[in-house]
C-alpha cells in the first residue's frame, strides 16, 4: 500500500515582489508542514521580512501562488490571513503602550458586555491564561509602557497564541528576550510543534537554528540560495548560503599590537548603579566589557560618554580631563558611544540616512547654520559605502531598512564623528551573520587607526574574539581583568557570577 503524500500546511510557489522597480523576490518557494518547524534563515535585506509580508497579506505579490491546506489562497489583507489560521509574530512589536496588558491581549476581538462595554473580567482570564501559555507571570492590570521590551515581546507572542492559530509565522522572537525568556520561548516552540502547529521561525543565530529547526530554507538576494532538511544542516553550510561565501576566521584582528600610550583613562567613576571603576585603554586596543545581564557594562559606559552623571570620578583622554557634565567636552575629545538601542536611543526612523548619519556632526554645515544637500549627501555616501549598508541611496528613509542596515547607519554616523575613544554596546546585537562579519572588519580597522575601544558584548565568543583584554563586571564593579590564555568563556562566566577562587582585588584588576 502506498504512502500518501502530506499535503503541507502553507505552501508559497515562484513568488516575486518588487517595490519601484527593486527586485526584492524572485521566484521564491517555500512549504511548511504541520508538527514542524521551517527556519528561514538569510542576511538583512535578504528578502525575509518581504516574503513574511506576503504570506500574511500586508504585500500583495507580483506573481506566484499561495496555497493554504492545499487550497488557493488570495490574502487582500492580514484579516484574509488569520481567518485561515495564519498568525504572525513581527520582529517589530505592535503592542500600544498606553494600554494594559488584558486590554492589548484582546485588542480587535474584544469580549462585550451588554450594551457594548468592554468585559473587562473575560479580557483579565484571557490574558492571565495565554501568559501562563508562554511561562509569563505579568499581571494583566499592567500598562505596557511599564514592561522591559523583552516582556513586550512575551505579551505579542501570549496574543498571538491565543487567537489558535495553525500556522505561526516567528519572525526574530528572541533578539529583545533575555535568555531564560528564550529558552521558556523555545520549549514553547517545541511544545506547539508536538501539538501539530506549523511554524516559520526566522532567525540568524545558529544555536537556535541547530534547536528547533527541521528544514533551513535560505535566501540570498531574494532567490533560494540553499534549502535543506535537518540532516542535511551544518553551520558553515547555512552560513555560506546566507553570505555566499564562507565565513573564516571571523575574529582575527588582523591589526598591529596596540600601541603603548593610554588614550582613555577612567579613575574611581562612579554612580548610584556603578561602584568606583578604574581602566585604561590604550591607543589601538580593544578592552572587551563581560557580565551577566545588571552587571553594569551599560551604566558604566554611559558615565564615561557623559551621557549618565557620574556622582564621582575623572575621565581623561590622550592626557586632557573631560568635563562629563559638559556635551561639549565629551564631544571636543572625541568620545562617541554606539548605544545599546538603536532604535530607542540612536536612529531617527523617519530621517534620511543621509540626515542620521550626518547628525551631531560638521558635515555638510556652512556658516551660520545653513545646510548643503550635496556635501551632506557626499558624506553620508563615503560612510554608508564603508559599512556596506545596502540602499537604494542615501535619501532613503532609515526606518525602511533591514534591522542590520539600520545599525550599520548608526555605526556609520560614529565613524563620521571621527572619534579618539568609541564605545561599542551591543554592536552585533540583532544583526545577521554577514552584518557581523563587516561590523568585525570594521571594529579591527578603526583600532588599527589608533582609536580606543571599548567593547560590550553578551556573545561571549564575540568579546573574546575580538578582544585584546577583558574587564569582567558583577554588581556595579570591575572584579577581573582576564587576557591572554585567561579569556575563555569558563573563566570570564566564574567570575562573572563570582564563582571564581580567590578573585583579585579591585587594586590587582587595575593595577
Amino acid at each position: 500500500m502506498g504512502t500518501l503524500t502530506k499535503v503541507p500546511a502553507a505552501r508559497l510557489e515562484g513568488i516575486t515582489k518588487s517595490f519601484n522597480g527593486n527586485s526584492v523576490l524572485r521566484g521564491v518557494s517555500l512549504s511548511l508542514q504541520s508538527g514542524s518547524v521551517s527556519v528561514l534563515a538569510g542576511e538583512n535585506g535578504a528578502g525575509k521580512s518581504t516574503l513574511i509580508k506576503v504570506l500574511t497579506g500586508i504585500h500583495q505579490p507580483d506573481s506566484g501562488t499561495i496555497h493554504v491546506a492545499g487550497n488557493p489562497a488570495h490574502f487582500t489583507g492580514p484579516g484574509d490571513a488569520r481567518a485561515h489560521g495564519l498568525t504572525v509574530i513581527h520582529q517589530e512589536l505592535s503592542v500600544v503602550p498606553e494600554l494594559t496588558v488584558a486590554e492589548n491581549m484582546v485588542l480587535g476581538r474584544e469580549p462585550r458586555r451588554r450594551l457594548g462595554r468592554l468585559d473587562r473580567g473575560a479580557a483579565r482570564r484571557l490574558a492571565v491564561a495565554a501568559l501562563a501559555r508562554v511561562g509569563s507571570t505579568i499581571r494583566p492590570e499592567t500598562y505596557v509602557a511599564e514592561l522591559s521590551t523583552g516582556q513586550q515581546q512575551l505579551v505579542e507572542i501570549a496574543r498571538a497564541l491565543s487567537e489558535e492559530p495553525r500556522i505561526l509565522v516567528l519572525d526574530e522572537p528572541t533578539a529583545a528576550l533575555s535568555q531564560d525568556e528564550a529558552d521558556n520561548l523555545l520549549r514553547l516552540v517545541a511544545e506547539l510543534k508536538a501539538h501539530g502547529l506549523a511554524m516559520l521561525y526566522i532567525s540568524h543565530r545558529m544555536a537556535e537554528i541547530d534547536r528547533i529547526a527541521d528544514h533551513v530554507t535560505v535566501l540570498r538576494d531574494g532567490v533560494v540560495a540553499d534549502t535543506m532538511a535537518r540532516a542535511e544542516m551544518t553551520p558553515d553550510r547555512i552560513v555560506t548560503s546566507m553570505v555566499g561565501r564562507p565565513v573564516e576566521a571571523m575574529y582575527q584582528h588582523r591589526r598591529p599590537t596596540a600601541r603603548t600610550d593610554v588614550r582613555l583613562q577612567v579613575s574611581d567613576l562612579s554612580s548610584d548603579r556603578v561602584q568606583p571603576c578604574s581602566l585604561e585603554v590604550r591607543a589601538g586596543e580593544v578592552v572587551g566589557l563581560a557580565g551577566i545581564v545588571g552587571a553594569g557594562r551599560s551604566e558604566l559606559c554611559r558615565l564615561v560618554a557623559g551621557v549618565d552623571k557620574a556622582a564621582a570620578g575623572r575621565v581623561e583622554v590622550d592626557d586632557q580631563h573631560v568635563d562629563l557634565g559638559n556635551p561639549r567636552s565629551t564631544a571636543a575629545a572625541g568620545i562617541v558611544m554606539l548605544p545599546e538601542s538603536r532604535k530607542e536611543q540612536g536612529l531617527f526612523l523617519d530621517m534620511s540616512i543621509a540626515d542620521n548619519v550626518c547628525l551631531g556632526t560638521a558635515f555638510g554645515r556652512h556658516r551660520f547654520g545653513r545646510t548643503s544637500p550635496a556635501a551632506l549627501e557626499r558624506a553620508a555616501t563615503r560612510y554608508t559605502e564603508q559599512m556596506r549598508v545596502k540602499t537604494t541611496g542615501v535619501d532613503q528613509r532609515v526606518g525602511d531598512l533591514s534591522g542590520g542596515n539600520q545599525q550599520k547607519v548608526l555605526l556609520a554616523r560614529c565613524l563620521a564623528k571621527q572619534p579618539s575613544v568609541l564605545i561599542l554596546d551591543e554592536p552585533t546585537r540583532g544583526v545577521d551573520i554577514g552584518a557581523k562579519a563587516d561590523i568585525y572588519a570594521l571594529i579591527n580597522e578603526v583600532a588599527s587607526k589608533g582609536v580606543a575601544i571599548l567593547l560590550i558584548s553578551s556573545e561571549l565568543p564575540e568579546v573574546i574574539g575580538l578582544s585584546d583584554r577583558i574587564l569582567v563586571m558583577r554588581e556595579g564593579g570591575i572584579v577581573a581583568e582576564v587576557s591572554g590564555d585567561s579569556m575563555t568563556e569558563e573563566d570570564i562566566i566564574r567570575h562573572a557570577t563570582g564563582s571564581a577562587t580567590a578573585p583579585p582585588s579591585l587594586t590587582e584588576v587595575i593595577s
